[in-house]
């Protein structure tokens, strides 16, 4: 059945029917608004919007798919922000032909990554669209702790990753030049695995600063090294490139420091800290701070690309 023949409100009560809940929340979805208990007395939010053709296509991902890659892109914010994800909102334009089945995976793949960190969809909005269009609002709680910004970095920092880098970009080149293997480098660009617990526990650490690798390492440390006016430099040697993205890369003519170091969609976490500070499993020094500015890889500039840009 589709949306159009089902209605809104049939769309909605076939979607709510499909969400869970959590222990943040206290009115869920079936009013006018959401209750989200706060007991910090501050909400971390962070919103990101994903359109059809732009960010996911249909013909590579399937729709819970898409809904953990909807999800994971704005939980992953607030894990970056040192916080513990509560709830999502999630506002749909959707086409009034695609079938309602479509829609509730849609909704499952969203409940599914929200419940890794313990969080639910609690509410949001639907209307009709030419473009298929997901706009997700995530919150989160800093548990009295204070939030890790993008400003903090010191010279003399280390600079750490966590999670997977370069997956997702390999798999998106592999789907854009018609293949469908390797299948953990595709995988990778369907379904983010990122670090969420990585995110409080860098901040109680001492993080300095912390950013959610989302269009590209380089790219995105390049946020941090402006926003605490300090120059960055990634030690390139530091990432261990698996044989299948080297195989890969090497069938595509591809460089694949390019998708490690400007790739994509596979949200690790990089954070700077103190020296001297003993980071836990899952923590990889990747490079340093110094005085300057920018961003450089082995003390010179990098020549590829440096990530993603919507406007570019």
């Amino acid at each position: 059945m589709s949306i159009s023949e089902g209605g809104e409100f049939g769309l909605i009560g076939r979607i709510v029917s499909r969400l869970g809940t959590s222990p943040s929340t206290l009115l869920g979805p079936g009013d006018d608004a959401a209750i989200v208990r706060a007991a910090d007395g501050r909400v971390v939010a962070s919103t990101d919007v994903l359109v059809d053709g732009r960010h996911f296509r249909r013909d590579w991902c399937g729709p819970a798919d898409i809904g953990h890659r909807a999800a994971a892109a704005n939980l992953a914010d607030i894990a970056a922000m040192g916080a513990v994800p509560t709830a999502l909102l999630v506002a749909l334009c959707v086409p009034p032909g695609v079938e309602s089945e479509w829609v509730e995976s849609l909704a499952d793949g969203l409940t599914a990554e929200a419940a890794l960190v313990g969080a639910s969809v609690v509410g949001g909005d639907t209307t009709a669209s030419p473009t298929l269009t997901i706009a997700v609002t995530a919150l989160g709680d800093l548990g009295g702790a204070e939030p890790v910004r993008r400003d903090g970095a010191q010279p003399g920092d280390v600079l750490a990753l966590s999670g997977r880098i370069g997956y997702a970009a390999a798999g998106l080149t592999v789907l854009s030049r018609g293949f469908r293997t390797p299948k953990k480098l595709v995988e990778a660009y369907r379904r983010p695995a990122v670090p969420y617990a990585s995110g409080p526990l860098a901040a109680r650490l001492g993080a300095t600063s912390m950013i959610d690798v989302s269009d590209g390492l380089l790219q995105d440390l390049g946020h941090i090294a402006t926003a605490s006016l300090v120059a960055i430099d990634v030690h390139r040697d530091a990432f261990d490139v698996p044989d299948q993205m080297r195989d890969a890369a090497k069938a595509l003519g591809v460089d694949p420091y390019q998708w490690v170091l400007a790739g994509g969609d596979d949200h690790p976490l990089a954070a700077t800290f103190p020296p001297g500070v003993a980071l836990p499993a899952g923590w990889q020094v990747i490079g340093a701070v110094h005085d300057g500015e920018g961003v450089t890889v082995d003390r010179k500039p990098w020549t590829g690309g440096l990530g993603w840009d919507h406007f570019r």
